[in-house]
């Protein structure tokens, strides 16, 4: 077996990984390994050819490659470190080992003295979802799609329905009509949109493709090739109005129907998962149950923008090099994020209240839109935070910062609503 050392090694070389790394190399940890079972760092903004990233962090528009090269230039003026065409087999959290399979190396131990995961999420797929009918060509998640149109230039369809509302679904009905293909129709089970507002506006409305909310496709009709699919609206109870069902013709189905966090390795290290997030519960550090392992980016909790991945795995990357170098240590006063009123889930889910001057940022996602809302961050009676919101929605991410100093207690987060 081969053996290597290093300070900090990180599992994914996507957006998250790359941003970890370099924030535990300004932070002083002297080698950063970054494990990436591709042949070259980027993670899935390599097929996000599309603008929109980076408005936040950049000020400015850039596609998915233009954004993470950024990380790639930075990665490579301070020292990071890569093994290309590396999957990661095993995490050992009580000696610190990553087992391996390089294409060059073979079967390889990597022994570190922290370890971020940073492996990203995956998508559901119709085997998730159950929907019935035949087994023909024509079936895709929309990332798969995406992949095979962007990276590989083939066309997938020219007839499409989309069932779910999620970003890269929408992203793909945009994508598809701009290489010719007719998107008939976006179907989605819930009452609201499940992606940004903005890419519903820039993605279906600019391109005049309906969007049919609280519907379903209840079957795939087909036998070599998709002929369609039935399409029903659903009741309160979300199941399908049967009588009500409408045939659609189309040769290509894309799924967009929600994405999972990758965390097979995190479960098999025994990791202590959030079972709403299917994340490895963290701190404000991004620190996991085991001491020495930190997680970022999806695979902690699906983000809805590519600048808060980068936001967490800088922290994530910097408290690993703190960790590997012996500067994390000390008495902890610890204490919970509990969700309140419409908060589906809060991230962090732990504080540790030992900073005098520390400040966290709570990222949550609401259970149900609303409309002339407040957010709050409270301890008990005491207000820590709040910010007023004229809409929420389960699509897009919510956060407030709230003052360690001021925490004594268990921080409970609620969105209000306004008279």
């Amino acid at each position: 077996m081969y053996n290597v050392n290093c300070d900090v090694a990180i599992i994914g070389g996507g957006p998250a990984g790359l941003a970890a790394a370099i924030a535990a190399k300004k932070e002083g940890a002297e080698k950063v390994l970054v494990l990436e079972r591709d042949n070259a760092p980027g993670g899935i903004l390599q097929q996000c050819i599309h603008p929109g990233f980076g408005l936040t962090r950049f000020k400015a528009e850039l596609t998915g490659p233009e954004y993470y090269g950024r990380f790639v230039d930075e990665a490579k003026e301070v020292g990071v470190e890569y093994m290309l065409d590396t999957m990661v087999l095993e995490v050992c959290n009580e000696t610190n080992e990553v087992v391996c399979t390089s294409s060059r190396y073979g079967l390889t131990c990597v022994k570190a003295k922290s370890i971020v995961l940073a492996m990203g999420c995956r998508e559901r797929t119709r085997a998730g979802i159950m929907v019935p009918g035949t087994r023909p060509a024509g079936v895709y998640t929309a990332g798969a799609a995406q992949r095979l149109v962007n990276r590989q230039n083939i066309m997938v369809g020219k007839k499409v329905v989309i069932l779910g509302s999620g970003d890269i679904g929408m992203i793909m009905a945009r994508r598809m009509t701009l290489e010719g293909a007719q998107v008939v129709m976006v179907v989605e089970l819930m009452d609201y949109l499940a992606g940004l507002t903005r890419n519903r506006v820039q993605c279906l409305d600019d391109f005049g493709i309906p969007l049919k909310l609280a519907h379903t496709i209840t079957r795939i009709e087909g036998n070599e090739r998709v002929t369609g699919v039935w399409v029903a609206p659903v009741d309160d109870k979300k199941q399908p109005i049967a009588d009500k069902a409408e045939f659609v013709e189309c040769d290509t189905v894309l799924f967009s129907v929600g994405l999972l966090p990758e965390n097979e390795l995190t479960r098999k290290a025994g990791i202590a998962i959030d079972p709403v997030t299917n994340g490895p519960a963290v701190n404000q550090y991004m620190q996991t149950s085991a001491p020495s392992v930190f997680a970022c980016g999806n695979v902690v909790h699906v983000n809805d923008l590519v600048d808060n991945v980068s936001e967490e795995s800088e922290r994530a990357g910097k408290y690993a090099a703190r960790y590997a170098m012996g500067k994390l240590d000390g008495e902890k006063k610890i204490v919970k994020c509990v969700t309140g009123r419409n908060v589906r889930y809060l991230c962090p889910q732990t504080i540790e209240a030992n900073e005098v001057d520390g400040k966290v940022t709570l990222y949550f996602r609401v259970l149900q839109p609303e409309e002339n809302v407040r957010l709050v961050a409270r301890c008990g009676d005491t207000q820590l935070a709040k910010c007023k919101e004229f809409r929420v929605n389960p699509g897009e991410m919510c956060h407030l910062t709230v003052a360690t100093k001021d925490i004594d207690g268990d921080v409970t987060v609620d969105v209000v609503k306004e008279d």
